[in-house]
């Protein structure tokens, strides 16, 4: 079945706001499947000018940190009033951050099934800590994500990955919900298998014979095979956490193989 959440009935498709001093950042979330799906109603995303709740003549959210150190922090201040009237009680505060959690397809699985999602785009050292603590303190849900490790300028290109991964889970977004379980980090837990269309034959390199050969069984085993071994050779981490229950003999024998071996556990490691 597709990893593609399922909402109950009656509820209302994902509000997505999105809270910036750079809003015209945000314009890509006009094209390509998340600009349609806004348009047509999938998807309800606004982006806001965070500088629309500063309150002296120069526009000012930052300010100098306590304690001294390099660079600038977001003031609390602003941001509060920004999500005082942003926020609505059954949204979830999302902070790209650096220091959160890491975001994954599990992670955008779970946001997809949020009513309301509110991205707050932090800049310089980032955002005071006390709006998330306030946030939180009221019974709010914050989500501190990182989507590496590794630093950008701000929030926005953060929250750009995080809004395209969410948003293409909702029903209606792919055109081919089967192709959320065969993609890389989907359902099956393996990165995907190599892909091929037209022209049969290119530069001296032949598309493999068995998938001309309109055998679907076959198929199916060749790309399941191929999505294991490219798996094993580019991230082993996710063979050690597949679930022994979705493996089948024929993936046993080529863990097996390739030098994995079921522990205590089910699970495979490396020999």
């Amino acid at each position: 079945m597709p990893t593609a959440p399922t909402r109950p009935r009656g509820v209302a498709e994902l509000r997505i706001d999105v809270v910036s001093i750079f809003p015209d950042y945000l314009a890509p979330l006009e094209l390509s499947l998340v600009g349609k799906a806004a348009q047509s109603g999938l998807l309800d995303l606004t982006v806001h000018d965070l500088r629309s709740w500063a309150t002296d003549r120069h526009r000012t959210v930052d300010d100098t940190p306590f304690g001294g150190g390099a660079g600038m922090v977001m003031r609390p201040d602003v941001w509060g009033a920004a999500l005082a009237d942003v926020l609505t009680p059954d949204a979830t505060l999302v902070v790209p951050t650096p220091s959160g959690e890491t975001f994954t397809q599990r992670v955008a699985e779970q946001l997809a099934l949020e009513p309301a999602l509110v991205f707050a785009c932090g800049r310089y050292e980032g955002i005071d800590a006390r709006v998330a603590e306030h946030h939180r303190a009221a019974g709010g849900t914050v989500r501190e994500l990182s989507i590496g490790d590794y630093v950008l300028n701000g929030g926005e290109v953060a929250s750009l990955v995080m809004i395209e991964a969410v948003a293409r889970l909702l029903p209606g977004v792919i055109g081919n919900p089967e192709s959320l379980v065969e993609e890389s980090h989907g359902e099956a837990g393996l990165l995907e298998y190599p892909v091929y269309t037209k022209p049969p034959s290119w530069q001296g390199l032949d598309v493999p014979e068995v998938l001309l050969s309109g055998h679907h069984a076959k198929i199916a085993r060749w790309r399941r095979n191929r999505a294991i071994e490219r798996t094993i050779a580019r991230r082993p981490d996710m063979i050690e956490a597949l679930d022994p229950s979705m493996l089948d003999k024929a993936d046993r024998a080529l863990l097996t193989g390739h030098g994995w071996l079921p522990g205590e556990d089910g699970r495979f490691h490396q020999a």
